[in-house]
């Protein structure tokens, strides 16, 4: 009822308002009580929805106000084109990460929906960590220990009896995969040297890499993962030591190497002296097979490697590991406390609550059947309502599917045409660092509401006629 009586006591203000000069004083708060036979607490509400549109400001044991317009000139910002001088290649924010509509069928982004995520352990990590010590101390730069060991026991794991596997030592705990890859290329490729890299490949790494200045050797990538002849021949020709690559669940294209390429890529790589950066990016988000990380055979560090809890655990806890050796390892560290000195020791604690729960595993394992559901209603959508469409694999992990358009699409009318239509997808020209092999869009089937999947295949085929 105070409320309803607030209302009004501003309805009756705003016309005296409107017409009033900028720097009017409004009657005092007892006048105002009496004119409108209200009590001094409704009429402070008033004055608050008053100060909340902007219309008054109050100066305390002054009086109220009508506030003055503020100047609509526009800032004058073009001093920075001579300051910051040509714009350098691919700054600018990925299709992924754009905010859609709240009505739109977001199928773009690089992240699992919220209902895929273990909550129910995130939440109370969170309020423990923020709990402990770890809320006033600086964490070590290379992490914490407990967290470093369990890594390091992950790759343990997968690593055969014969094979010396990492310590935690060896670990690095950084604040996410991207600035991992950032420090990869700065401190093992440097400025101006070349970087041996997939194509298709991750957006970030293509990005990371211009970043750092690093000079972009593409290989091409097949259904059973990169030509190893390929992969041979630019390593000699460029003198290039670092091939970046995702050997399980790649982004975007969903390709797992077969056991005999993962082989005769660490073959090749140990033969020219280089590093495999192997990004295990959806290690947790496995579906029809196990992820078998080539870490877990390289026994003289020619395995750089990068595991994220950020997809499985939260995006809120952006927190990863790099697994290097020897050398490496140092250049990386000294890198990474460069850069950024050390990650937030609540958010390593966090994670390391959450993965380290017994029902972490459980909540793994119940993940798995829910994105087999989500990926094969998209994958269904798709080829019935847009045939056009070829899904040239069905991805055994990962977040989504990689979608052949019909020769002579144009890419970017067709996502602008998806767009207008209600359904947001993501070209694939972003997942190329030369120029694309052909006429993509990624689709990320793990994203919200899954029952809206008929309708975006729906929308897919339209969008397709009516911009072919």
């Amino acid at each position: 009822m105070a409320n309803d009586s607030a209302t009004r006591i501003v309805e009756a203000l705003l016309p005296w308002i409107a017409s009033a000069p900028a720097g009017a004083q409004l009657p005092s708060n007892r006048a105002l009580v009496l004119a409108h036979g209200a009590g001094p607490v409704t009429v402070q509400k008033a004055l608050r929805q008053l100060t909340s549109l902007g219309l008054v400001e109050t100066r305390p044991g002054v009086g109220t106000f009508v506030r003055g317009a503020r100047a609509t000139r526009p800032a004058d910002h073009s001093w920075q084109t001579a300051a910051l001088g040509a714009l350098p290649a691919r700054m600018t924010v990925s299709s992924t990460q754009r905010t859609s509509a709240p009505d739109a069928i977001g199928l773009h982004s690089g992240y699992p929906a919220k209902d895929l995520l273990p909550e129910h352990l995130v939440r109370p990590a969170l309020v423990r960590a923020v709990r402990s010590e770890h809320a006033l101390v600086r964490a070590e730069a290379a992490g914490l220990l407990p967290l470093r060991e369990w890594f390091a026991a992950q790759v343990a794991a997968g690593t055969p009896a014969d094979v010396p596997a990492p310590s935690a030592h060896d670990v690095l705990v950084i604040p996410g995969s991207q600035s991992g890859l950032s420090s990869i290329f700065r401190a093992l490729v440097g400025h101006g040297r070349p970087l041996v890299i997939e194509s298709p490949t991750y957006w970030g790494a293509i990005l990371a890499a211009e970043q750092a200045g690093v000079r972009l050797v593409p290989v091409p990538s097949g259904p059973d993962g990169p030509d190893v002849d390929e992969l041979a021949r630019a390593l000699t020709s460029t003198g290039a030591r670092v091939f970046y690559a995702q050997p399980t669940f790649a982004n975007p294209a969903g390709t797992s190497w077969s056991p005999e390429v993962g082989r005769a890529v660490l073959e090749t790589v140990r033969a020219h002296g280089a590093f495999l950066v192997e990004d295990d990016w959806a290690h947790d988000l496995a579906i029809d097979a196990d992820p078998r990380p080539l870490v877990g055979l390289d026994d003289d560090g020619h395995v750089i490697y990068l595991r994220s809890l950020t997809k499985s655990v939260s995006p809120a806890l952006r927190v990863a590991a790099v697994v290097a050796r020897g050398p490496a390892r140092d250049r990386i560290l000294a890198d990474r406390a460069a850069e950024s000195m050390y990650v937030s020791g609540v958010l390593q604690a966090a994670a390391l609550d959450v993965v380290t729960q017994p029902r972490w595993s459980a909540h793994l394992r119940a993940l798995r059947p829910q994105l087999r559901a989500r990926r094969d209603l998209l994958v269904d959508s798709v080829r019935m309502h847009a045939p056009q469409v070829d899904v040239e694999r069905v991805p055994v992990g990962g977040l989504n599917l990689w979608c052949r358009l019909p020769g002579g699409t144009d890419v970017e009318l067709l996502v602008r045409e998806c767009s207008a239509r209600g359904l947001v997808v993501a070209p694939g020209t972003e997942w190329f660092p030369a120029e694309p092999s052909g006429p993509f869009i990624r689709l990320n089937f793990a994203g919200e509401d899954p029952t809206r999947f008929p309708d975006a295949g729906r929308i897919l085929g339209a969008a397709l006629v009516a911009s072919g």
